[in-house]
């Protein structure tokens, strides 16, 4: 487990109304309530980082079976 550490924030009054409640539906406090809004959030970002990254990576690997198809076509003759 992670080590926590303490902080102060400022946050909208409807804002921690809401955190009050997840955290009485859950039973747990509103700090933990707000470290696992947190940890989702950061959790989904890297989440879409790692698909953009995945998409990037099968453009360029599209891109080289394509170049290395015709490189190969004109080395190797057709099986006719």
């Amino acid at each position: 487990m992670a080590q926590s550490a303490k902080l102060t924030i400022s946050l909208p009054k409807d804002t921690i109304l809401f955190a009050d409640k997840v955290a009485k539906e859950r039973k747990i406090s509103r700090s933990k309530v707000i470290a696992q809004f947190l940890q989702e959030a950061a959790r989904k970002r890297l989440e879409a980082e790692l698909e953009e990254g995945y998409r990037v990576m099968a453009k360029e690997h599209e891109e080289f079976a394509r170049i290395s198809w015709e490189a190969a076509s004109e080395v190797v003759p057709p099986w006719d």
